[in-house]
């Protein structure tokens, strides 16, 4: 297997990589890490299961689409294939250190770009309106099937593949959501005074997934890229521990949040916490029933 992954990266790279050193690294709880080297060049390799390869193809396009805006650093994608029974994405390598205040303050500021950056074929770019939110194509939230179908309206996008799709799947796992289609025709109460306009977002920008290179460059990485709200990628910096002060200031500077945006960042995250439900299990159901209740109270 890895010599045919080597192959490619030198079909691809047109550069000779023969693998000198293999080391286990990171992959998060979904695919197995890799740092793959020939003593000059490393990359980094992540392993699935073949059948995941779609997971790996979306992912790639999505890390395409947000280096394309020129707004964010993110890892390159090399190349992607299956391998003696094995899904494999190979990805620049990029070194990771702490981050200074700055670094985060700029993470903020670069983030905000992005989501202000307008594709060249957006009728905005001709003075026109562009409502169209989901993405070209399915991807992951984690390994849990992600819905993008392109949608006019923001809240029908919401319900029927975001929080509709969860609690559908959360069901079949045997959750139990007493007020879960109560709410679903509450969202679009909820989200009625707000009229986003399409952003692309990174869709999975938890504290895991964001980091500062040893150059102190701000880069995100394991995007679940699609079209939206740009809040939900604000929302979900908080759900699990937070980012430093400085990012919310440096985003915030560039890119003001509109008002309520306090009560669609629970509505926003539950989507997370559902996806964590159907993941792994657990208390996950608990905390989006308290999630769902405090919603309804509103």
């Amino acid at each position: 297997m890895w010599n045919q992954i080597a192959a490619q990266i030198s079909q691809v790279t047109g550069q000779p990589f023969d693998v000198s050193d293999r080391r286990s690294v990171g992959g998060g709880c979904i695919n197995s890490g890799y740092a793959l080297s020939n003593g000059q060049q490393t990359y980094f390799v992540k392993l699935n299961q073949a059948a995941q390869i779609a997971m790996f193809e979306a992912e790639a396009a999505g890390l395409q689409q947000m280096d394309a805006t020129q707004t964010i650093r993110v890892p390159r994608p090399i190349c992607w294939g299956t391998a003696d029974g094995s899904a494999y994405l190979v990805l620049e390598w990029l070194e990771l250190g702490r981050g200074s205040s700055q670094a985060w303050q700029e993470m903020g500021q670069c983030l905000a770009a992005m989501h202000q950056w307008i594709p060249p074929d957006s009728p905005l770019n001709k003075g026109g309106s562009d409502e169209r939110f989901g993405w070209e194509r399915n991807n992951t939230i984690g390994s849990t099937p992600q819905i993008n179908s392109w949608t006019q309206d923001w809240t029908a996008f919401w319900v029927e593949h975001r929080i509709g799709y969860q609690l559908k799947l959360a069901n079949r796992r045997g959750g139990s959501f007493p007020n879960g289609e109560r709410l679903l025709d509450t969202i679009p109460r909820l989200l009625a005074d707000h009229t986003p306009q399409p952003s692309l977002v990174h869709g999975d920008l938890w504290s895991g997934n964001a980091a500062v290179t040893n150059a102190g460059e701000p880069v995100i990485f394991d995007p679940a890229t699609y079209f939206g709200d740009r809040e939900v990628d604000l929302a979900m910096t908080e759900l699990f521990g937070g980012f430093p002060s400085e990012f919310y200031r440096g985003y915030h500077d560039v890119f003001p949040v509109d008002s309520g945006y306090k009560q669609r960042k629970v509505l926003y995250n539950l989507y997370h916490i559902l996806n964590h439900f159907n993941l792994f299990g657990g208390s996950y159901d608990s905390q989006a029933n308290r999630m769902i209740d405090q919603l309804l109270a509103k």
